[in-house]
């Protein structure tokens, strides 16, 4: 694994880490926690469901699992409708991609080095037999409603290795959802505008940039706290519970 790149071959891979692959040419990346023997277990929302933007991304994110035609895999089946958490082989996971590993505890310089979010974090992993458990846990309970900004695959991934939620749910532990809403901020802010000079504006701007990704990670962040994997599904089940409760309920 080189300093730039992340990417590691099949017989590197060990059980409880949090691996990717990227898609649609190199857009976004899919994550996911291998659990050894060959499976990997993922959090995706179907083929033709809402990732909750109504934006562009509805389209271009779809479905994380591989739609092997009328020759479905040998060992998962068709699954290209199936949203939630679920189980892959690493052939279905990685869907012809290479496959990579997120780098956990890497020092601010590294995190910084590393243009593009979504592929290291500034926070620790736990000890593997947790993180497999954590995501075990969550294969057979869910992981709620699939949000590109709010709760996607990568928050997924980086909650079974650190066991860690975010209290501001604008953007949850995502790095490359934290990397879009940093480049938004950067075009959009106005100080900007009126910065002399192309090369100043592309200083000012990525400077902008490293200082909203950096505040946002995970291992920087002061609204996170460690929430056990069996409270989380109780609290989302209360949650769900709430939701579909009849407004006379609600209000008696």
């Amino acid at each position: 694994m080189g300093f730039l790149s992340n990417k590691i071959s099949r017989d590197e891979v060990k059980p409880g880490d949090h691996i990717y692959s990227w898609r649609q040419a190199y857009v976004y990346a899919h994550h996911g926690i291998y659990v050894g023997e060959g499976q990997v277990n993922h959090f995706t929302r179907g083929d033709g469901q809402e990732t909750g933007t109504g934006t562009f991304l509805d389209k271009l994110i779809v479905s994380s699992a591989p739609n092997h035609g009328d020759t479905p895999c040998p060992n998962c089946g068709d699954k290209t409708k199936v949203g939630g958490v679920i189980s892959s082989c690493l052939d279905c996971f990685l869907a012809g991609g290479d496959l990579y590993v997120f780098e956990y505890s890497v020092s601010p310089a590294i995190f910084l080095a590393k243009p593009r979010g979504g592929t290291c974090t500034i926070g620790a992993s736990d000890p593997p037999e947790e993180v497999i458990h954590r995501a075990n846990f969550l294969l057979r309970n869910g992981f709620g409603v699939y949000n590109v900004f709010k709760n996607n695959c990568e928050d997924f991934a980086i909650y079974c290795k650190t066991g860690l939620l975010v209290a501001n749910t604008d953007v949850g532990r995502s790095g490359q959802a934290a990397s879009i809403v940093a480049a938004a901020s950067v075009v959009l802010s106005s100080p900007l505008r009126f910065v002399a000079g192309f090369g100043s504006l592309a200083v000012a701007g990525y400077g902008m940039y490293c200082a909203s990704r950096l505040v946002s990670d995970v291992g920087m962040r002061w609204d996170v706290s460690k929430v056990p994997v069996e409270r989380l599904v109780a609290d989302m089940d209360d949650m769900a519970g709430m939701e579909t409760k009849p407004e006379d309920d609600k209000t008696s």
